[in-house]
């Protein structure tokens, strides 16, 4: 069994959060990525917790201003301004800590060297031998903070979390920070091509019996004999869309087809349908329908 890593409640003692909610991509094999957003408005000042050390890395994106921050690692002091949009990444063999002085609001990626490697390994590169992080060094990363944003509402509604989508962003952080820090490149052309029809029957017709998003992305692709990220590809290639979009859609089409039936409630089209509740319902179909379920309703014939 994985022993857990730095994120969650754990990362949020460290440093003394106020919140620490995380999300898990546990699609690697004998590995894991996590997100955890942590914040503290008033936060009680001094030296924050020290991290265990692993041989894995975090990957930090700024969503506030933290001017004047002291960072420790190794026994070396380093101050420098902290700007919002900002990302670092810190060595979790070298114990990163910094002092707790003023409010602070970010998010964190626990990423293990395993994980990169596995990413790495799946991508038909060379292994990763560490990743590229002086001590206070900021990162005006656009993809790391497009990525990061785009998780934020799904680590805020755990519950409501799309599992393929939290694997399938989590996973191209991992690639992007072994691409862009840590030298990855490929050694051999990568597998091209799309699904055969009876891999992309096989794993629609599980998506549509699975409708709840608990599907991990390493579920679909081993019910086609593949890596996470070669299916991930060979999928998009045939449908021209990632899983999770496609289970976003399969998802509507089953409430549009049982909000047919007039005598269920929205609530529970929505459950029946593998959302949480109306709310995420409405959230989702209007998004990718453009009006919200009960406008679509009405026109429905009687």
């Amino acid at each position: 069994m994985m022993q857990p890593g730095v994120y969650g409640e754990a990362l949020g003692k460290v440093l003394r959060s106020d919140i620490a909610p995380v999300l898990v991509n546990r699609s690697l094999r004998k590995s894991e990525i996590a997100i955890t957003e942590v914040r503290s408005d008033m936060p009680e000042t001094g030296l924050s917790g020290s991290m265990p050390a692993d041989d894995a890395y975090m990957i930090s994106l700024k969503l506030k201003d933290y001017p004047d921050c002291e960072g420790w690692a190794e026994r070396k002091v380093k101050k420098f301004d902290v700007f919002a949009g900002a990302t670092y990444i810190y060595d979790l063999k070298t114990d990163p800590r910094y002092v707790i002085n003023k409010a602070y609001h970010s998010i964190f990626f626990y990423v293990p060297l395993s994980a990169l490697n596995a990413v790495a390994e799946q991508s038909n590169a060379m292994r990763i031998h560490h990743l590229y992080c002086p001590l206070g060094e900021a990162f005006d990363d656009p993809v790391i903070r497009h990525l990061g944003m785009s998780l934020l509402d799904a680590v805020r509604r755990p519950d409501q979390a799309n599992q393929l989508f939290v694997d399938h962003v989590t996973m191209a952080i991992a690639l992007h920070a072994a691409t862009a820090y840590g030298g990855l490149q490929p050694i051999g052309n990568l597998a091209k091509g799309g699904l055969t029809q009876r891999q992309l029957k096989r794993v629609c017709d599980y998506i549509d019996a699975n409708l709840d998003g608990a599907t991990t992305l390493q579920t679909l692709a081993t019910e086609c004999g593949l890596s996470s990220s070669h299916f991930a590809r060979a999928f998009r290639h045939s449908t021209g869309m990632s899983p999770h979009q496609w289970l976003l859609r399969r998802r509507v089409e089953t409430a549009k087809a049982l909000m047919q039936v007039h005598t269920l409630t929205l609530a529970e089209v929505a459950v029946t349908s593998g959302f949480t509740d109306a709310s995420h319902l409405s959230r989702v179909f209007k998004a990718v329908t453009g009006v919200n379920p009960g406008a679509w309703r009405r026109t429905l014939p009687i």
